[in-house]
């Protein structure tokens, strides 16, 4: 991405607005997107992320969505009429196309889940899948171009790959970026901000580095400092 912009995603992995709505008015104007997951929106819905649109904050809402094609359509397109920028949908074909097909023509960008970065080969084995880790990632990725996605979400140790198969158009995500010194918490795949950013991604969705400093301003305006020399920063 060649424009200036801040390429920070905090993680708002809580579990009630109220406490999500403290983080986002401790952060202040260091970040304007946030990542709403399944904890939060089972706890909060889709009138959290309306209020957090209406703040002037970018929404990433990341759902993973997984069902057969017709209410993933539907489900998207209501996601679409919310103003929420990026949604998550799982890497399987059918669900890819039914999503590309509700969403319609609006701003709603579509990110396909390679896979997580909580697993490594040894969790792939068990789910029964005999390639490697990055053998599945290169096929998913494949797969979401070819069904119209904007991009995926992947992690930082495969990044670099990914954007070889997807070239420079598609939109990057990788959660699993922690500072050095960080803890990795339940996270297998993970680098350092800089890294990710140096092996092609666009966005890096940072969480419990956040959420859980003393004083999360200071943080995201540390890690903005840490990255700053690899990406064109508006902050």
């Amino acid at each position: 991405m060649s424009q200036t912009y801040n390429p920070i995603i905090v993680a708002l992995d809580l579990d009630s607005a109220g406490e999500a709505r403290n983080l986002v008015e401790r952060v202040g104007d260091a970040v304007d997107f946030y990542k709403v997951g399944l904890e939060l929106y089972a706890a909060a819905g889709m009138e959290f992320v309306r209020e957090l649109i209406a703040a002037g904050k970018k929404v990433f809402l990341d759902l993973k969505c997984y069902d057969i094609g017709e209410t993933v359509k539907r489900a998207t397109a209501q996601v679409a009429k919310s103003g929420v920028s990026f949604l998550t949908v799982h890497g399987s074909g059918a669900v890819m196309r039914a999503a590309v097909e509700g969403r319609g023509t609006g701003g709603l960008k579509l990110l396909g889940v390679t896979v997580l970065t909580s697993f490594d080969q040894a969790d792939l084995a068990d789910l029964g899948y005999p390639c490697s880790v990055r053998e599945l990632v290169a096929l998913r990725a494949r797969k979401a171009m070819e069904a119209g996605l904007d991009g995926l979400v992947c992690s930082p140790q495969e990044v670099a790959e990914v954007r070889r198969i997807t070239g420079p158009q598609a939109i990057l995500v990788t959660p699993g970026v922690r500072s050095a010194g960080a803890s990795k918490g339940d996270q297998k795949r993970v680098a350092t901000p800089a890294e990710a950013l140096q092996n092609g991604a666009d966005y890096l969705v940072i969480g419990r580095q956040v959420t859980r400093a003393a004083d999360p301003r200071s943080e995201v305006l540390r890690i903005c400092d840490e990255i700053r020399g690899h990406v064109k920063m508006k902050l």
